[in-house]
């Protein structure tokens, strides 16, 4: 079984990832039961069946829109974004979209060329869960969440930012 990082743990992953296979479409292809995490474009043209399942998610690719899913973050389980190269940093934008305009509070998860030199990052705009690339070390990878003990902006995992976080030593009187 595939293991994932989640809420800065190693653990094995229940989910499975559906890619469309040349000549399938979203409006006619068959979506399997069990934890299945689909493309955006198979729940928007399955919608009315798909909110039915308890278990289901939605994978997003780098150039679609997370505010289709306005209506639907509540029903979700598991967003995932897709990182299709490690330079690619839309997904950044997707999922700093996704917590702070939509609300999404669900499990948020990086899919993709997903490397420990931006897990840190990746973590501080909404990101919990996170598919490293099979070629890398996944425990190596953990490490890179903790890659820096502070940092000075505001983000999705510190509300405030470091100057407003430290108390500051009596201001000098003047005279």
């Amino acid at each position: 079984m595939r293991e994932i990082i989640k809420d800065k743990a190693v653990v094995n992953d229940d989910w499975t990832l559906m890619h469309l296979a040349e000549g399938e479409t979203p409006e006619t292809v068959a979506v399997p039961t069990g934890k299945l995490i689909v493309p955006l474009a198979v729940w928007e043209a399955q919608r009315s069946k798909l909110r039915e399942r308890a278990e289901i998610g939605v994978w997003i690719a780098s150039h679609e829109r997370p505010e289709v899913l306005k209506d639907d973050v509540e029903k979700l389980s598991v967003i995932a974004v897709d990182f299709p190269k490690f330079s690619d940093g839309r997904g950044f934008s997707i999922a700093y979209n996704l917590r702070h305009r939509l609300g999404y509070t669900g499990e948020l998860r990086a899919i993709g060329d997903v490397l420990r030199d931006q897990m840190f990052y990746m973590q501080r705009v909404g990101f919990n869960a996170f598919a490293t690339r099979p070629d890398r070390s996944i425990h190596e990878a953990l490490k890179g969440l903790s890659d820096f003990s502070e940092a000075y902006q505001a983000a999705w995992d510190r509300k405030l930012p470091l100057f407003r976080r430290v108390e500051r030593g009596q201001k000098a009187t003047q005279g």
